[in-house]
């Protein structure tokens, strides 16, 4: 059993360790030491690690030395088959030491503009391909000089060895720079380093898309396409909103992928993965930057497969190990079986959570695959997003059926703009009062009129004795097997008391009880204990697929639902 390595395994990373256990292999992640004692670093170090809990097979972890040469001396001890990078933090190291050791890999001599932002777009400009002008600066300064000397106005400003757009910025004037370049030089990278130095470069407009590929001996292939759309924060951030997959290729997306070829011949790859970044406008594509590891996103290996029956993980392997069988998929159609979507939510402001409702309601959407929200113990800090990596969380989303997953996402996107409350929580005091005889009153009619419907159900806070219909309290609902023509909600003081997450789950609980074709009526007496109050409750009634109805004129305050 041959052992293969994996430097610096997170994120999708981590599917390699199946793959290679698969493949009658052993998986050894070489986990890289801090590059500093910052707690940037520390942070970033605590990130890998959490990964590994996600892994389910076993397999060996070893570090990495105070020298290269006692690590390539460690490594070179396992004797691999193959040491390929788990994220962007592993690819220098991984082919430095793949070829040392003579091992499959991309040539030594090309790592600067594999990993570098400014020496990638230099490799295009010597191959004669579109490439995105700009400069590196070491200072303020220097930042004016080159801005006023191209005569630029709008651009983007980032480090220049980053990931996950942390750092990017886009600035619409010369004081902009001056600002973000100036906030650039005080922080820390993604992983903890120094920032030293920063590209200037002129700002494109157009449709961003991510082209993923692996290669075998300087042969590519794709194997899926994403296009990001992203939203601009008020501060220059360009932040993720929702990624999805290219389902089929589109006027000008032919144009894409055969630049995505020439991008990775100009950049000397001659195996493994490429998940390359590239802008689409009136002059066609344009790259970003590429990144010469698997797509990140934590994207499993299953949701992958559902979406194109294969996964990049294992596509990349068979790059190195199995030629024929990656000569076999480069000669497919390019078909996916799922739509995929991924939807990062977008924290609107600095805020401390104290639960995050969505956790239970996006588990309702017809195709919902997986909920990944950061993890609220207490109450939890969360800073307003301006990069992937101020992001509270990511819903996936794989369905056969693309408007499926469409009027999903856009339901995720409707929650965080209009009732975030139901994303994350501050668990405000409500301090609305409770009038029982108005209550009272506005029940009565709602039950007297529930009968005409058929069988109804009352779920109440407090038991009505003269009320002919079934009544049940919120706590014994679970309890409750049928199904009802008319479900009405009379919930207000037990809500004051429990987490909004509580309220959610409840309230989803309720929505249950109603039959195909029967409704659902909820008074204001109800929905403004609610988190975000009518809209909060509408969107809960709409993550399980059930209809607003036109409300009616003699039934005011009143939120009427069916159920398809």
């Amino acid at each position: 059993m041959s052992n293969i390595i994996i430097v610096q395994c997170m994120s999708t990373g981590i599917n390699y360790v199946q793959d290679i256990i698969d493949r009658n292999h052993n998986p050894i992640i070489l986990e890289l030491k801090l590059q500093n004692d910052s707690d940037e670093a520390r942070h970033y170090l605590e990130e890998v690690r959490s990964c590994y809990d996600l892994i389910d097979n076993d397999f060996e972890l070893i570090y990495e030395k105070d020298s290269y040469e006692e690590t390539l001396e460690m490594v070179k001890a396992y004797d691999p088959l193959l040491i390929v990078p788990g994220t962007e933090e592993g690819v220098i190291l991984a082919t430095k030491l793949s070829n040392d050791l003579n091992l499959l890999c991309n040539p030594i001599e090309n790592i600067d503009a594999m990993t570098l932002k400014d020496e990638m777009h230099n490799r295009l400009a010597e191959n004669g391909l579109r490439y995105i002008k700009g400069s590196v600066v070491k200072s303020v300064e220097e930042a004016i000089d080159y801005y006023e000397r191209e005569g630029l106005k709008k651009v983007v400003v980032k480090p220049v060895y980053s990931a996950a757009s942390v750092g990017v910025k886009i600035c619409m004037n010369k004081q902009e720079m001056i600002r973000d370049i100036d906030e650039l030089f005080s922080l820390k990278g993604v992983y903890g380093n120094d920032i030293n130095g920063i590209l200037i470069q002129e700002f494109i407009d157009g449709v961003e898309y991510v082209v993923n590929t692996v290669s075998c001996k300087g042969i590519h292939r794709v194997t899926t396409i994403w296009k990001y759309n992203k939203v601009n924060t008020s501060e220059g951030g360009h932040i993720y909103d929702y990624d999805e997959t290219v389902d089929e290729l589109s006027l000008g997306e032919s144009e894409l992928v055969e630049y995505a070829y020439d991008v990775c011949d100009a950049l000397g790859i001659q195996y493994g993965p490429v998940h390359g970044e590239y802008m689409v406008d009136e002059n066609g594509p344009v790259l970003i930057e590429v990144n010469c590891r698997p797509h990140g996103g934590n994207l499993e290996a299953n949701f992958l497969d559902k979406i194109s029956g294969q996964h990049e993980t294992d596509s990349c392997l068979d790059s190195y190990l199995n030629p024929d069988k990656f000569n076999h998929e480069r000669k497919k159609k390019y078909e996916l079986f799922a739509k995929g979507v991924i939807k990062s939510f977008i924290v609107p402001k600095d805020m401390i959570a104290k639960s995050a409702p969505i956790e239970n309601i996006s588990t309702k959407l017809k195709s919902h695959y997986k909920t990944m929200i950061t993890q609220i113990t207490e109450v939890q800090p969360f800073l307003k997003t301006q990069d992937l990596e101020t992001s509270c969380g990511d819903v996936y989303l794989v369905h056969e059926d693309p408007y499926q997953v469409y009027k999903d996402v856009n339901l995720l996107r409707d929650i965080e703009r209009k009732a975030f409350q139901l994303v994350l929580s501050e668990e405000d005091d409500n301090e609305i009062p409770v009038e029982q005889d108005e209550i009272y009153r506005d029940i009565e009619s709602l039950c007297n009129q529930a009968t005409t419907y058929g069988t109804g159900l009352l779920v109440t806070d407090n038991v009505f004795e003269d009320l002919n219909i079934l009544q049940v309290s919120p706590e014994n609902i679970k309890e409750l097997n049928g199904k009802f023509d008319c479900v009405i909600v009379n919930l207000n003081k037990s809500l004051l008391d429990i987490q909004d997450y509580g309220t959610v789950s409840i309230f989803l609980e309720i929505l249950d009880k109603v039959k195909v074709g029967g409704l659902i009526i909820v008074p204001k007496t109800t929905y403004e204990f609610m988190p975000n109050s009518r809209v909060g409750a509408e969107a809960l009634i709409k993550s399980l697929d059930l209809k607003i109805e036109l409300p009616l004129h003699h039934m005011p305050r009143m939120i009427i639902a069916s159920k398809r």
